[in-house]
C-alpha cells in the first residue's frame, strides 16, 4: 500500500472517528435552548451526554468481536445506519427523556467508527509507525471539536437546536458513502473467532491479562476523563459563570480543541528523539500540573475566564501528546484480536468519560469547582498509573520489542 492510499485511509478513518466528537460537541451550545424548549434544566439535558457516553462504552464491547469476526466494513455499515436513524429521531423528540434515550441509540450506532478506525490502523501500519498514524488520525478527526461547537451555535441561533441532529444525520450519510466506495477491507472475516459469550469473554480476558495494555489503556482513559469532565461542565462554567455568549463559547471550545490537535502534531516531532513511553510519562506530568493549577486557581479565585482557558488549552495540548502514544503502546501486542483490544480501550475511555460527566453533574454547586476537581483528579490517577508501571517494569517486566514504540 503506497503513501497516497494510506493518506486516503487516514482521511476516511478520521471522518469516521469524528462522528463521535461531532455528536458530542455540536449540540453543547444548544443546551440552554434545549432546556427551554423541553421545559427542563441544563443539568437534565446533560444526562443526554451521559447516556451517550454509556452507549459508546457498551457499544464498543459489542462491536469489538464483530469487527474481528466479520471484517471491518460490514459492522461499520450496520452501525452507521443506526446512527443516522437515531439522529433523525433526536430532531423530533418531545421530552428530555426521549432525548436521553435516543442519544443512547445514537452512541450505539456511532461507536462502531471508534473501534474500527483503531483496528484498521493496526491492520494497515507497521507497529513502529502506529503512533504517527494515530497522530495523523487525530489531525483529521480533531477538526470536529473545533468546528462542531461553532456550527452548533450557528445552527441553534439561526435554525433551532433540532436542526443540529439533521446535520448529524447528513454527516453520517456522507461518511457511509466514503466507506462504501473508497475504504478497502483491511481484514477479511475470520471464522476462527467465535461469538459465543464464553469465547468473547475469554478474548477480552486475554487482552486484560497483558500489563502493557492495562497500564496504557487505562492511563489514556483516565487522562481523557478530564476532557469529558470539561465537555460536560464547560457550557455552565463558561456561559453561566463567566458570561460567554453561545458564539463566544463555540470559539473558546474550538480553541481548546485546537490545542488537542496541536499536541498530536507536536508529538510527531517528539517521536524523532524520544520513545512513546518517555513521551507519555512526560506529557502526563505536565497535564497533572495544569490540572492542579486549574483546581486551586479557581478555588482561591485567582483565575478568570481567560486564565482558565489558557490552562485548559495546556491540558488539552498534553492530552494530544499523550493519547496517540498511550494508544499505540496499548495496541502494540495485538494483531489477530486488534478489534477486541480496541473495543476494550475505547470502552474504558467512554466509561471513565461517563463517570466524569456524572460526577460533574452530581457535584454541581453553581461554581466551576466540580468541573475543575474532576479534571485534576483524572490527571492524578493517570500519572499514578504511568509512574507505577514504570517502577514495575523496571524491576519485574521485560517489554517485548514491539511494545517499545
Amino acid at each position: 500500500m503506497d503513501k497516497r492510499q494510506q493518506n486516503i485511509i487516514i482521511f476516511i478513518l478520521g471522518a469516521l472517528a469524528a462522528l463521535g466528537p461531532f455528536a458530542i460537541d455540536m449540540y453543547l451550545p444548544g443546551f440552554p435552548a434545549i432546556a427551554k424548549d423541553l421545559r427542563t434544566d441544563i443539568s437534565h439535558v446533560a444526562l443526554s451526554l451521559t447516556s451517550y457516553f454509556v452507549g459508546i462504552s457498551v457499544g464498543q464491547l459489542i462491536y469489538g468481536p464483530l469487527v474481528d469476526r466479520f471484517g471491518r466494513k460490514k459492522p461499520l455499515l450496520i452501525g452507521l445506519s443506526l446512527f443516522i436513524v437515531a439522529a433523525v429521531g433526536c430532531a423530533f423528540v418531545p421530552t428530555v427523556e426521549w432525548l436521553i434515550a435516543l442519544r443512547l441509540l445514537l452512541a450505539l450506532g456511532g461507536c462502531v467508527g471508534m473501534v474500527a478506525s483503531r483496528a484498521v490502523v493496526r491492520d494497515v501500519f507497521p507497529v513502529k509507525d502506529i503512533p504517527k498514524a494515530f497522530s495523523m488520525l487525530m489531525l483529521v478527526m480533531g477538526v470536529a471539536p473545533i468546528v462542531a461547537p461553532t456550527i452548533g451555535g450557528f445552527v441553534t441561533a439561526h435554525l433551532g437546536w433540532r436542526y443540529i441532529f439533521a446535520v448529524l444525520a447528513a454527516i453520517g450519510v456522507a461518511v457511509m458513502l466514503l466507506i462504501v466506495f473508497l475504504l478497502p477491507e483491511s481484514k477479511g472475516p475470520d471464522k476462527t473467532i467465535s461469538l459465543k459469550p464464553k469465547s468473547v469473554l475469554n478474548e477480552f480476558m486475554g487482552v486484560l491479562k497483558n500489563p502493557v495494555f492495562v497500564t496504557y489503556a487505562f492511563a489514556t482513559s483516565t487522562a481523557q476523563a478530564g476532557m469529558f469532565a470539561y465537555i460536560a461542565g464547560s457550557p455552565f462554567v463558561f456561559m453561566e459563570i463567566f458570561g460567554l455568549t453561545e458564539t463566544q463559547f463555540g470559539w473558546a471550545f474550538g480553541m481548546n480543541a485546537f490545542g488537542y490537535i496541536a499536541g498530536s502534531q507536536f508529538n510527531n516531532l517528539m517521536l524523532r528523539k524520544r520513545t512513546s513511553a518517555q513521551i507519555t510519562l512526560g506529557s502526563g506530568v505536565v497535564q497533572f500540573t495544569a490540572g492542579m493549577l486549574l483546581l486551586f486557581g479557581n478555588y482561591f479565585g485567582y483565575l478568570n475566564a481567560a486564565g482558565s482557558l489558557i490552562l485548559i488549552f495546556s491540558y488539552m495540548f498534553c492530552l494530544g501528546v499523550l493519547g496517540p502514544n498511550a494508544s499505540a503502546l496499548a495496541l502494540a501486542p495485538f494483531a489477530r484480536n486488534a478489534g477486541s483490544a480496541s473495543a476494550l480501550m475505547g470502552s474504558a475511555q467512554m466509561a471513565t468519560g461517563a463517570i466524569a460527566s456524572v460526577l460533574v453533574s452530581t457535584l454541581h454547586n453553581n461554581t466551576a469547582i466540580p468541573m475543575m476537581a474532576v479534571m485534576a483528579g483524572a490527571t492524578i490517577i493517570s500519572l499514578g498509573l504511568l509512574l507505577g508501571f514504570k517502577n514495575y517494569s523496571k524491576h519485574s517486566l521485560q517489554l517485548h520489542p514491539q511494545d517499545q514504540v
